[in-house]
């Protein structure tokens, strides 16, 4: 429904939720989610694929096969963003990123990804940085006019550089800069460069990557340049640290705006003997920022601006101890009840160690022979590749909600469609495939996603119905207005089969839908709420999300209960007050406000919905009786106030048509005097008019005054 989705969006329990889903603070490992070789690395030739940024041949390749071996499978990516996805969708095993750096510092990207993605460190190496004057074979020193590569590099040369003459000229990467002059790009400003007068200063990895000749190593004008890098995996390694083992854990907390919290927060260590090896702090991000101020809106503390200041810091602690020690457990329990957020990144060997599969796997490696480096260039992975090739999407149900997501889903991706009714007029109209609910087994055939846009109240005979040895390595999506008994039955109904995806979602949409404008941009600006209930084929559920993104719909995503819990309950409170007002309460006005209009938009959107939809949001939503109560106490009371009001006014009318009565009497009386010319006789101030005596009446007036009347 258009009109109930727009307010939704408006809701600030979507955001909230969202965080919340993805900012739940990280405990420690026990031995009880160990995880085996089978399940961290894949299953390549050798066994182990790492993803590291920049061109083949960069300092974080090298760093990678110096941590792990030559033989290791380095998986070049364009951004350290992209290598964390890489290892998030489970294309990659580990990821093995920069994080900070002796001479340049911190890299915060990688510092602030940590925190917005859920991997863990399992093991740290520092790199020595030793740069490389590399220039095509027969080229000499004396014939290098320009020197390309990344500024930082270049800086960190730049003695070097100007002892020699050489002019330096920026470029995105090291080995891309190397790249560049072994296949003759080279930037057109400054002119004059040419193959025979270009250097570039990158490793030793990238001149062998390349073909091209070292002509001074250890360009550097500082011996002392490192750089830490980190190995990142989805599974934490501490259950394999042992008491011999030199290990750091490294932690992210953020305070709150107390005199002395850091204070207080540094000393859960320092009591217990604890040594830090690195704190730094950082601007909180906007993502946590919205997790603190919801926790804080959800507590009621609305008005306490001064704990929400526009800078808040967070801060990123080493201490040198593994997470397995009764010192380091009890330090963080005491940590986590000084700080408003908590979260553990990683307990891992020290000084380059390895331990667990991850030893295991790099000393089985030692015996296969080393990656050839000429065949290496930027690694697609099989989530971009598999981006241009459209997915099979099979739909169970084809009323107005299959409809509706056909008409998108059919623009990028091959769609068919089967119902129990005889749907092939408008299949055919769609131009989609149609199939009888007798034809199931043909139906699924082939299909990459099968989504249930049925009611929920046929939900669980539904998927029943369905081969399940059919659906198996297959996404099933359900569609509905609640998300938790939906993801119950679905889970329940495929318990036994492990290889079947489970989403559940709520796309908050629905009203009649136009058979001339099915094709339409349905989608743009709507809302959709999801929970990956169970999924192994991350890239697949990405790309089903990314249809709707696409659509310009804003995608969230929420764990089953806290959306039944917030969102299901508004929508449902929506959806009836549109049942409410019908044609009758709500006619078309020639001028209208805005809220009526509103109000009239609900009111046509809940008459074309269907009446399935909103009762599934009345039976399986355990407040519904309780708001329709509410309702009808409130409509109550409100008949009441009304009628009160009403007796009030009435009764206050009479009084004042008495009060009226009383003094045009006394004011006939007073005229008539003033017509015979005579003497009024006034009461004295602060007598009543019961008082007042007229000339004739018997006693004295308190005072005369004569008038002349003409």
């Amino acid at each position: 429904m258009y009109a109930i989705s727009k307010i939704h969006q408006g809701i600030a329990l979507i955001y909230g939720a969202l965080i919340v889903s993805r900012l739940q603070p990280a405990v420690a490992f026990s031995p009880q989610n160990a995880w085996s070789r089978k399940t961290v690395l894949s299953k390549t030739a050798l066994n182990l694929r790492v993803a590291y940024q920049g061109e083949p041949g960069a300092y974080s390749q090298k760093a990678t096969r110096e941590l792990l071996g030559d033989q290791v499978v380095a998986i070049g990516r364009p951004s350290f963003e992209s290598c964390f996805k890489a290892v998030a969708n489970m294309e990659a095993d580990f990821a093995c990123l920069p994080v900070e750096n002796s001479l340049g510092g911190s890299i915060h990207e990688n510092y602030d990804l940590l925190f917005r993605y859920d991997l863990t460190v399992c093991a740290e190496h520092d790199f020595r940085v030793e740069h490389c004057v590399l220039a095509m074979e027969g080229v000499k020193v004396e014939d290098i006019k320009f020197a390309i590569s990344h500024p930082q590099a270049l800086a960190q040369c730049d003695n070097y550089l100007r002892g020699l003459g050489i002019t330096p000229v920026p470029a995105y990467d090291t080995a891309g800069s190397a790249k560049m002059i072994s296949e003759g790009k080279l930037p057109d400003l400054p002119l004059g460069m040419t193959q025979e007068n270009t250097c570039a200063i990158a490793s030793d990895l990238a001149g062998r990557a390349y073909g091209m000749v070292c002509l001074k190593k250890g360009a550097e004008d500082n011996d002392s340049n490192f750089t830490r890098f980190l190995l990142l995996g989805r599974k934490g390694i501490d259950q394999y640290l042992t008491k011999s083992t030199p290990s750091k854990t490294s932690v992210f907390f953020t305070l709150s705006d107390k005199p002395g919290a850091l204070y207080k927060a540094l000393a859960c260590f320092s009591l217990r003997d604890i040594d830090f090896s690195k704190i730094e702090s950082r601007p909180t991000s906007a993502l946590l920022l919205r997790m603190l101020k919801f926790q804080r809106d959800k507590s009621g503390n609305y008005n306490d601006d001064a704990s929400m200041p526009r800078f808040r810091y967070c801060f990123y602690l080493d201490f040198l101890s593994s997470i397995n020690d009764n010192n380091a457990k009890n330090a963080l329990l005491h940590l986590k009840e000084q700080v408003d957020y908590f979260r553990v990144l990683g307990s891992y060997p020290t000084n380059s160690g390895l331990v667990g599969p991850i030893a295991d796997a790099v000393e089985e490696l030692k015996g296969q022979p080393e990656v050839d480096l000429s065949e290496l260039s930027l690694v697609s992975l099989p989530s971009e590749t598999n981006e241009l090739k459209p997915m099979n999407i099979g739909i169970v149900g084809f009323g107005s909600f299959g409809q509706s997501l056909a008409a998108e889903m059919k623009k990028s991706h091959r769609v068919s469609c089967m119902d129990q009714v005889d749907k092939s007029s408008d299949a055919r109209r769609m131009e989609i495939d149609f199939y009888h609910s007798f034809e199931r087994s043909k139906f699924l055939s082939g299909l990459d996603i099968v989504i249930l846009a049925v009611p929920m109240t046929c939900l669980e005979e539904c998927v029943k119905s369905l081969p399940s040895e059919e659906l198996r390595g297959k996404l099933v999506v359900n569609v509905s207005p609640l998300l938790l008994p939906a993801k119950k039955i679905l889970l329940d109904a495929l318990q036994d089969f492990p290889d079947i995806d489970v989403v559940v979602s709520n796309p908050m949409f629905g009203g009649s839908i136009d058979p001339d404008t099915v094709t339409a941009d349905l989608w743009d600006g709507r809302t959709m709420v999801s929970e990956y209930a169970r999924v192994s084929n991350g890239p697949r559920c990405d790309r089903y999300e990314k249809i709707f993104k696409n659509a310009r719909c804003e995608c969230y995503n929420m764990e089953s209960n806290f959306h039944d819990a917030t969102i299901a309950n508004s929508e449902f409170v929506t959806h009836l007050m549109g049942r409410l007002l019908n044609r009758q309460l709500l006619p078309p006005a020639l001028i209208s406000s805005k809220d009526y209009k509103a109000l009239s938009a609900i009111g046509e959107a809940a008459e074309g919905d269907s009446f399935d939809r909103f009762f599934s949001m009345y039976k399986y939503n355990d407040k519904a009786k309780d708001y329709l109560n509410i309702l009808r106490e409130n409509l109550a009371d409100i008949e009441r106030q009304l009628a009160a009001r009403e007796a009030y006014l009435e009764a206050k009318a009479d009084m004042r048509k008495i009060d009226r009565q009383q003094l045009l009497a006394e004011t006939r009386l007073l005229l008539q005097e003033l017509a015979q010319g005579g003497t009024l006789n006034l009461p004295e101030a602060g007598s009543s008019s019961n008082d007042q005596q007229f000339p004739g009446d018997d006693g004295e007036a308190s005072r005369n005054l004569t008038l002349d009347v003409k």
